[in-house]
């Protein structure tokens, strides 16, 4: 028998793509539970294993609800993939003590790389002028219709965390001027703070949305926010789907009531609209702003040395505090 299944049980809910890269190393080290790899429905394969797991490792899009957290009583801790914990039940973990921890600033520099990525892809047309080639067009209708330059652009960001100031430094150094909405102004950053959300846009051509989906900000960019950012504003979401209002954001980019949009996260995941796929001025990835091999290795030495202080009880890194 290996070692590791006389370890506690720790139950992987997704798999994380993280879990899927590594999983032979992973498996060496600890005690996983596997549900996908049983023909039982997962309601049935945890009360099967309830007495044993002492805690979840789940990927983002994996839901950690009360139903859950409720069939096991021996857990004791919740490990997600990702910085958002908007899919794990917070206030039942927080009810019986469960300690959560996040990816932290993992994926920080690499989720703001996509952010502006998406931004200059839709601005400059680069996946429009891509498929204008590669369809043969070219020889055929002449000239590419002109694009925009980024340098100048007034940019909004909601949510200046981590990933939002690192998006903000990026994009200043290209020459954009930049402000933003948050939570709480940050008295330690120079750019210019807006306290609510239709502010920014009437202010701004383009809005990056970097900010944790929680019942405040569902849907809180709706087609008044749209319809302030203007008929040549830009929206760019690497955040969660569900911040836009989805069915009000395709309306808007059909009926051209905005300029477009470069979306990474989509509200159904992995289900999106496929309204948008005519549209030249959108740009569609499938969640992947985090995911780089790089990103993958510092997760995995992350959720080690979270897993390996859990089981001989010593302090977590990147420990959610605010419950």
């Amino acid at each position: 028998m290996n070692p590791a299944q006389l370890a506690p049980a720790i139950l992987v809910l997704g798999p994380p793509l993280v879990f899927r890269a590594y999983e032979s190393e992973f498996t060496k080290k600890y005690n996983f539970l596997k549900p996908w790899e049983t023909p039982i429905p997962l309601k049935q394969f945890i009360s099967t294993c309830s007495a044993n797991v002492k805690a979840i490792f789940c990927s983002a899009v994996s839901p950690v609800t009360a139903e859950i957290i409720q069939c096991l009583p021996e857990l004791t801790f919740v490990l997600p993939s990702s910085i958002g914990v908007n899919h794990i039940d917070l206030l039942e973990c927080k009810r019986r003590g469960i300690v959560v921890a996040n990816a932290g600033s993992t994926f920080s520099d690499d989720v703001a790389d996509m952010a502006v990525g998406l931004l200059i892809d839709v601005v400059r047309r680069i996946s429009a002028g891509n498929r204008f080639v590669k369809a043969g067009v070219w020889p055929l209708q002449g000239d590419f219709p002109l694009a925009h330059k980024l340098g100048g652009k007034q940019v909004g960001i909601v949510g200046l965390g981590n990933i939002g100031l690192h998006i903000a430094t990026r994009l200043k150094a290209m020459g954009c001027i930049i402000s933003y909405t948050s939570r709480t102004m940050k008295p330690q950053v120079p750019f210019p703070f807006c306290p609510r959300i239709n502010q920014l846009a009437a202010n701004c051509e383009i809005l990056i949305i970097s900010c944790a989906l929680t019942e405040q900000t569902h849907h809180m960019i709706n087609r008044e926010v749209m319809l302030l950012l203007g008929n040549e504003g830009i929206i760019v979401n690497i955040a969660r789907g569900a911040i836009i209002n989805e069915k009000e954001l395709v309306n808007c980019l059909v009926k051209g009531e905005i300029g477009g949009a470069g979306l990474d996260v989509f509200e159904h995941e992995p289900n999106f609209p496929k309204e948008l796929f005519a549209l030249d001025n959108v740009v569609l990835t499938p969640h992947h702003g985090a995911v780089t091999e790089e990103a993958c290795k510092n997760l995995y030495d992350l959720i080690c040395k979270n897993l390996d202080a859990f089981l001989s009880n010593k302090l977590l890194e990147c420990e959610v505090l605010d419950l």
